[in-house]
């Protein structure tokens, strides 16, 4: 199938997963396969009239397991309803032809009846706890919420709210020997890619104090202290570090190898 302004290419996708700028993606044929793509959401083609209003105005990757009729029928729908739809080239099949990542499904927590994850952990993060939230948004789930409390509930909070405790001792997404959370997510998840390892290795050195170990650390360290002073409010604090780790996860993918230096005298003579 030739390209064109109703289908988007595995590689192409695999640029904008990770950015703020990446189209919601929606598995279709969720019966094929137990992986998804990364951050994609499992809907059916047999009631996309009942939840196509909910996407009106967004950009949409439709994912089918061959990227033939469920993918195509659905975009369509979905292009009726105002949703700029594409599908996605050779399906699954091709994402995976690309050896691009897969999540599997049953790594993903439970839902709730908005089709949300929820997450708790400590309030007043620093590093693993802004860090894990940005990748459970631009890698699994972008529509999961946070909930920050006190350490001391977080556990009786996860039980009652139906949330999934992250970056506490004993559960399963906590520090494992010397890896951190966010190593323990990329890991679990299957996202595992030479940037996001990179950035790993970053967010380990910042949340363990061994700076040695990546030359960037400090920087996220200083960058990462200077944000909880900066906010009160924890949630805000989170938005704001998105930020900063969409820049540091695009100098880990496209900009490891620029330098800056300012002329020299003779340069500028």
């Amino acid at each position: 199938m030739s390209a064109s302004y109703t289908s988007i290419s595995p590689d192409k996708l695999s640029r904008l997963i990770g950015t703020a700028a990446a189209p919601t993606r929606i598995d279709e044929d969720f019966s094929a396969d137990l992986r998804l793509i990364p951050g994609a959401v499992r809907r059916s083609h047999l009631d996309v009239q009942d939840w196509a209003s909910r996407l009106t105005g967004q950009s949409v990757v439709v994912v089918c397991h061959k990227g033939k009729k469920l993918s195509e029928g659905t975009a369509a729908w979905l292009r009726c309803g105002n949703v700029a739809a594409e599908i996605l080239e050779g399906g699954l099949v091709g994402w995976k032809e690309a050896n691009h990542p897969t999540v599997p499904a049953s790594t993903i927590p439970k839902r709730d009846g908005r089709g949300r994850t929820v997450w708790v952990t400590r309030l007043r993060p620093k590093i693993d706890r802004i860090a894990c939230p940005w990748l459970i948004r631009r890698f699994v789930d972008p529509t999961a919420q946070f909930l920050f409390v006190t350490p001391a509930e977080v556990e009786a909070v996860a039980e009652r709210f139906e949330a999934t405790p992250f970056d506490v001792e004993n559960v399963f997404w906590s520090h494992r020997g010397e890896l951190c959370t966010f190593d323990v997510m990329v890991k679990e998840f299957g996202l595992s890619s030479p940037a996001l390892e990179r950035l790993a290795t970053m967010v380990r050195a910042a949340d363990t104090g061994r700076l040695d170990l990546s030359p960037e650390a400090p920087g996220l360290l200083a960058a990462s202290l200077g944000l909880s002073r900066m906010f009160d409010d924890d949630l805000e604090q989170l938005n704001a570090g998105f930020l900063i780790y969409d820049a540091f996860y695009r100098w880990c993918r496209d900009a490891t190898k620029e330098t800056h230096n300012w002329p020299t005298n003779k340069a500028r003579a």
